[in-house]
């Protein structure tokens, strides 16, 4: 099935940069994947060289089982959706405590959590220093686009994260998603360049004058203006 989205935690365990505990995990539905990735990992997962992760697999296929994307599961209104009450200082606390919690988990915890948990918990884990659990939150089914927007403003994400956002075409029909990766400096110099023809006049402008992009950006923007840029 032709989703328009890309597939990077599948591309993942197909590289081999899963261990056994997340491959056992994914094998019986735990993490929470949208259904398209989900199958393509169970058919992956059913020749696995670990036994008890192939028949998990092997279970699940021949089950039938719909996979858990836990994006259709009830979710508190006041868990998913930051609360726009309280002081910044409380904010800042419920935060760090957000980071800490996070934080004292093992890489197959936060691996779920960036599959399953809430907004808050994706925005922070993003930026994990683990490239697996950090890319995971892009697998995510509950994943929205003003999420993805926020992201693609990111600076202090890896530009894995932005390479694959601007490689998924149901986040890239967004103009705005668009707009951001464009004027991103982490993103990849290609990636931007492409995005480039893409924008109206009045963000390429914004771009002649941003000195925070690469130079050869820049000058690009300004070519694509011409004699009125």
């Amino acid at each position: 099935m032709e989703t328009g989205y890309l597939t990077p935690f599948l591309d993942m365990l197909k590289q081999g940069l899963l261990d056994r505990d997340i491959r056992l995990m994914a094998a019986q539905g735990e993490l929470g994947l949208r259904p398209d990735e989900q199958r393509g990992v169970l058919d992956f997962l059913a020749s696995d060289a670990d036994p008890d992760v192939a028949k998990a697999a092997s279970a699940a296929i021949a089950a039938g089982v719909a996979p858990d994307t836990s994006g259709e599961s009830p979710v508190a209104p006041d868990d998913e959706e930051p609360s726009s009450s309280g002081t910044s200082e409380e904010k800042a606390a419920k935060e760090q405590g957000t980071i800490e919690r996070l934080a004292a988990m093992n890489p197959a915890q936060r691996l779920a959590r960036a599959m399953k948990g809430t907004r808050e918990e994706r925005a922070i884990l993003i930026r994990d220093p683990n490239k697996i659990v950090a890319v995971a939150v892009l697998s995510s089914p509950k994943l929205s686009e003003a999420e993805v927007e926020a992201i693609a403003k990111m600076a202090n994400v890896s530009d894995e994260i932005l390479r694959i956002i601007g490689k998924t075409r149901a986040w890239v029909k967004s103009y705005r998603v668009v707009s951001a990766l464009t004027r991103n400096p982490k993103t990849p110099q290609a990636l931007a360049m492409n995005l480039l023809s893409r924008l109206q006049e009045k963000d390429v402008k914004l771009l002649v004058s941003d000195r925070n992009v690469p130079d050869a950006l820049r000058m690009a923007a300004r070519r694509k203006l011409g004699p009125k840029g």
